[in-house]
C-alpha cells in the first residue's frame, strides 16, 4: 500500500470566560495520542492536540492549540493534504461571546454567560470528503442511546468509520462502545485503547485497501 498522510485531532479544547476560568470538555487525549502512535504504520501522522499532559509520540507532526478555533484553523490548513483524518478531539461546542480580558471579580449572585457555538470541525471538513476520497473517522460519546446517536452522526458528517464511547471511557485506560460502519456494528466491551487503537487502524487499512 503506498504510503499515507493521516490527520488527527485529539484532547480536549479549552474556551477561556476570562484569563484564568474556562470551559471545556473532559478529555485526556490517550486516544488520539495512540492512534497517532498507530497510525505510522500507514505513513506519515499529523497530530492537532489541544491541552494535555501526554507526550507526543516520536517520528510525527505535533501542532499544539488550545481553543476550538485555533484547531478548525489547523484543521483546514492540513486537511486537503491529508489521505485519512481521524477526528479523536473532544472539541468545546460553545465559547463565551464575551470574553473577559481581566479576571472577573468573585461577587455575591448569578453570573450570566453568554456562549456561542463553535464550529462543527467535522462537520465542515466533510462537506469537501468527496474532492480527493479521504477516510473520514469520528467518535462519539452519549449518554443514551449510544449506537443510534452514533448512526445519525455517521450519516450526517458522511463517515466511513464512526467510534461510538460509553461516558466510563473518559480518563480510562479502557474503553467501551462499539465500532460502526455502514454495513456493520462490531460492539466492545472493556477493551484497551491501545487495542483499540490498532483495531481502528486496521480497519482503517481494510478501507485504504478496497
Amino acid at each position: 500500500m503506498k504510503k499515507k498522510v493521516v490527520l488527527i485531532t485529539a484532547g480536549p479544547t479549552k474556551e477561556y470566560i476570562d484569563p484564568i476560568r474556562f470551559i471545556s470538555n473532559d478529555s485526556s487525549g490517550k486516544m488520539g495520542y495512540l492512534l497517532a502512535e498507530e497510525s505510522k504504520k500507514l505513513g506519515d501522522v499529523i497530530l492537532i492536540s489541544g491541552p494535555t499532559c501526554l507526550k507526543p509520540p516520536k517520528g510525527i507532526k505535533f501542532i499544539k492549540v488550545i481553543s476550538a478555533s485555533e484547531m478548525f484553523n489547523q484543521v483546514k490548513k492540513y486537511f486537503n493534504k491529508c489521505d485519512v483524518f481521524i477526528s479523536c478531539a473532544a472539541v468545546s461546542d460553545y465559547k463565551v461571546k464575551n470574553a473577559s480580558k481581566d479576571k472577573i471579580k468573585k461577587t455575591i449572585g448569578k453570573l450570566k454567560l453568554e456562549l456561542i457555538s463553535n464550529p462543527d470541525i467535522l462537520l465542515e471538513v466533510s462537506k469537501e470528503k468527496y474532492n480527493n476520497k479521504r477516510i473520514l473517522v469520528g467518535f462519539a460519546l452519549e449518554t443514551n442511546n449510544l449506537i443510534k446517536n452514533a448512526q445519525n452522526k455517521f450519516i450526517k458528517k458522511k463517515l466511513d468509520i464512526i467510534i461510538a464511547n460509553e461516558p466510563s471511557t473518559i480518563n480510562s485506560d479502557r474503553s467501551k462502545g462499539a465500532i460502526i460502519t455502514e454495513d456493520k456494528i462490531k460492539k466492545f466491551k472493556s477493551i484497551s485503547k491501545k487495542s483499540l487503537a490498532e483495531i481502528i487502524i486496521g480497519d482503517i487499512r481494510g478501507v485504504l485497501t478496497r
